[in-house]
């Protein structure tokens, strides 16, 4: 006679062992030929042992499956399935030791690489989760947070952000004899420190030394410190993943990418480098035609390389753009640079202004 057990949910039904298995193993939100491969069993059996879980249960569909995983203690959130003892200090010790095992990239489509190998993270979503947890690096996450920065107003199926972390943890690796990547605290998620390496860390801490050759007087540094920030870009930040976070982020990083090139444009400018800056800055303003401070640099390099026409026309482009798109006219920054060029004065502005809050109402 086989062996049975509660689920430890008041009034629920018995199940026997293998039936606890695969609503487990549902609960963590594994497909029916991933349960097949992981309990080593036919995958129609599977499905035979899902629909008597259901009956018995008197459960409506596979979601609320899920949800009574995780209800009844069966699945714990942020770990995978209860079966064996596990100790995560010990796992987050040896993670540091071993130093990072995973590089996400986040500076254009969201990719993980373990060891070397690419990763499959799943669909967008919950590559979002993911995503969210890797800017919040080094601190918890918690789940409503997840929430409101993958899904915003939008309702998710209930207990969906421990099934995606699990998946998560499954798909970076994490096993009984391996530490994990994601752990989980009282107060929710976060990335094991030490156990991965993100790119957007890598980026603030390039940014930083920027600032510190700058103030030592040292832009030759400068220059090469910014090339090696600018080309952790690959593309738009967080490319096609959805959210508020991710809008924002994008939003954010973007912004960050075209103060460094213009920062290392003026620091080429003062070194002498004028082709240099503005090959960079010719394809920043194809980039962001309405981005005035972008123009204004690329006229002064344009005017240091001896292309003063070549400068106005910028301006001219640029006016019209503004025109024809947003019905204003450039900004005294902008008009002042052609005021410069026109005059002929060699240094020009000494570091162009920031974006302007207002659209200018002057002419």
């Amino acid at each position: 006679m086989p062996t049975t057990v509660t689920t430890g949910r008041p009034g629920a039904l018995v199940l026997r062992d293998q039936e606890r298995r695969v609503l487990a193993a549902v609960g963590c939100g594994l497909r029916d030929d991933e349960i097949a491969a992981d309990l080593a069993i036919p995958e129609e059996d599977v499905a035979s042992h899902l629909a008597r879980i259901l009956v018995e249960l008197g459960l409506r569909d596979r979601a609320a499956a899920i949800v009574h995983a995780f209800d009844s203690g069966l699945v714990v959130p942020g770990r995978g399935p209860r079966t064996r003892p596990a100790d995560p200090a010990a796992r987050s010790t040896a993670a540091r030791a071993a130093g990072p095992a995973v590089r996400l990239s986040l500076l254009g489509p969201l990719t993980a690489r373990q060891d070397g190998r690419p990763v499959d993270l799943g669909h967008l979503r919950q590559q979002s989760v993911l995503a969210a947890l890797a800017l919040r690096a080094g601190r918890t996450v918690s789940r409503r947070e997840l929430l409101d920065a993958v899904w915003g107003t939008d309702t998710p199926v209930a207990n969906v952000v421990p099934v995606y972390v699990y998946r998560l943890r499954k798909a970076l690796g994490a096993g009984d004899d391996t530490a994990p990547v994601i752990e989980r605290d009282p107060r929710g998620y976060r990335l094991v420190p030490g156990a991965v390496d993100v790119d957007v860390a890598r980026l603030e801490e390039l940014v930083t030394a920027v600032g510190a050759a700058d103030r030592a007087g040292e832009p030759a540094e400068a220059v090469r410190l910014c090339s090696q920030a600018l080309d952790l870009f690959r593309g738009e930040p967080l490319d096609g993943l959805p959210g508020p976070l991710a809008e924002l982020e994008r939003l954010r990083l973007t912004e960050r990418r075209i103060a460094l090139v213009q920062r290392k444009a003026v620091w080429q400018l003062g070194l002498g480098r004028h082709a240099e800056a503005t090959a960079e800055l010719f394809a920043l303003a194809a980039a962001h035609p309405l981005n005035e401070p972008v123009a204004a640099t690329l006229m002064r390099a344009l005017y240091r390389s001896g292309r003063q026409a070549d400068a106005l026309d910028v301006y001219d482009r640029v006016r019209r753009r503004l025109s024809e798109d947003l019905g204003v006219p450039p900004s005294p920054m902008l008009r002042r640079t052609r005021r410069l060029i026109l005059r002929g004065d060699e240094a020009g502005p000494a570091h162009p202004a920031g974006p302007r809050p207002t659209p200018s109402t002057t002419s």
